[in-house]
């Protein structure tokens, strides 16, 4: 094997993970490979002096259905020789959809990775009945904003006995609401003690500096105004029910303005090579139709397409939020435009990490953020700052 080197806070994580625990590090700070380490030291083995493994056994990684695809983990295994023929054992990487497949699996080794074990559906049914029968670790840049985030992990590692069990002892619900909402956590140094005990945070300093500039756009307050006051959908004049409904009606009169695209063209001017995040098909449609130059070549990752980065010396891929915010990597760009913003702190936070990786040939990074001053765009602001979800409801009838 060759020699597999690593900085000095993944060595220092190494040596404080532990069955169970949740390693959690910034996007781009060299999570699968510290993951790796821990299961070839775990294994017997010895990544820094060259020592194979005296005992594998098998290895499950689940992940992002991109990741997957993209063959990411494979790539992490190459200088480990996971699931090479050094080793008698199985090295298999699959999607989080496809987490059930696996719920009868013993006495092996799981990495969940981007963790998706929040909330008590078929998931993390399948997680709770894995970890109880094969030894397991968690990656996350984000792992929890709420304690019942955290509910899930605290279960698997016998904290609890059940969801039940973790209510009972620390949820107080406001019943007033239409939907059980939690009004208080009860015993939170019970919580904390438990959260300190499987947390291994990564000191993961970056070496790059990131610039966020806000570019102002403007918008139809004409038209904006008269959605607020008649609840009307301006293309079908059909009364809007719901707070999606509204939201979406405001945002294509933001999204959509001239104000916005030129923004994008006059941005694309300085940085020749640029990743554009957006939400919604008609802002693709925008994006795609710009006149960025004959130049410029256009690939997109998205639900409908999924090209890969273009390798020429001028290029702009479009990239939707919910299809590719997280499972990736570029490293020949310095450039992100949001041409919208996520309702999401973490999607955000994980679309930016998207350039801001460790082996980044650039210092400086660049991310732009095309925002108007309507009522909408501000409130979405405010929720991204305090690192909560935009809540449509709370805007629709607020």
């Amino acid at each position: 094997m060759e020699e597999m080197r690593l900085y000095d806070y993944q060595l220092d994580a190494v040596k404080r993970m532990k069955n169970g625990c949740i390693l959690c590090g910034g996007v781009g700070s060299g999570k699968s490979r510290t993951a790796l380490s821990y299961y070839y030291i775990c294994m017997g083995g010895d990544p820094e002096a060259t020592t194979k493994m005296k005992h594998p056994i098998d290895l499950y990684v689940i992940t992002t259905a991109r990741k997957r695809d993209t063959l990411e983990w494979e790539g992490e295994f190459c200088p480990f020789h996971i699931g090479s023929d050094m080793y008698p054992t199985k090295a298999i990487v699959d999607s989080w959809n496809n987490i059930a497949k696996y719920k009868d699996v013993t006495d092996a080794f799981f990495i969940f990775d981007e963790q998706r074990v929040v909330g008590y559906g078929a998931w993390t049914k399948s997680f709770l009945k894995i970890a109880r029968n094969n030894k397991w670790i968690l990656l996350s840049a984000t792992p929890g904003d709420t304690w019942m985030d955290y509910m899930p992990v605290f279960i698997a590692n016998g904290f609890y006995r059940n969801k039940t069990d973790f209510v009972g002892q620390h949820v107080v619900y406001d019943w007033r609401t239409k939907f059980p909402r939690v009004k208080q956590y009860l015993q939170p140094g019970k919580l904390l003690k438990h959260r300190n005990d499987i947390l291994v945070n990564m000191d993961f300093r970056r070496q790059t500096i990131s610039h966020d500039e806000i570019v102002d756009v403007s918008y139809d307050k004409g038209l904006y105004r008269d959605i607020c006051r008649l609840r009307l959908d301006p293309e079908t004049q059909e009364p809007i029910e719901n707070a999606s409904q509204f939201c979406y009606a405001l945002r294509k009169v933001t999204n959509s303005d001239p104000s916005r695209q030129l923004a994008v063209l006059d941005i694309i001017a300085q940085h020749p090579r640029v990743i554009i995040f957006y939400n919604f098909d008609y802002e693709l449609e925008i994006l795609r139709n710009l006149p960025y130059g004959l130049d410029v070549e256009i690939a997109e990752w998205n639900g409908h397409k999924h090209e890969d980065i273009p390798q020429s010396a001028s290029w702009v891929y479009l990239v939707n939020y919910g299809a590719g915010a997280e499972g990736w990597n570029c490293i020949t760009t310095d450039t992100i435009i949001f041409y919208s913003q996520s309702y999401s702190y973490r999607t955000m936070q994980q679309a930016a990490g998207r350039i801001d990786r460790l082996n980044t040939p650039y210092q400086d990074l660049y991310f732009y953020h095309l925002r108007s001053k309507s009522s909408l765009d501000m409130a979405i602001t405010a929720a991204l700052k305090t690192k909560k979800r935009f809540n449509e409801s709370g805007f629709y009838n607020g």
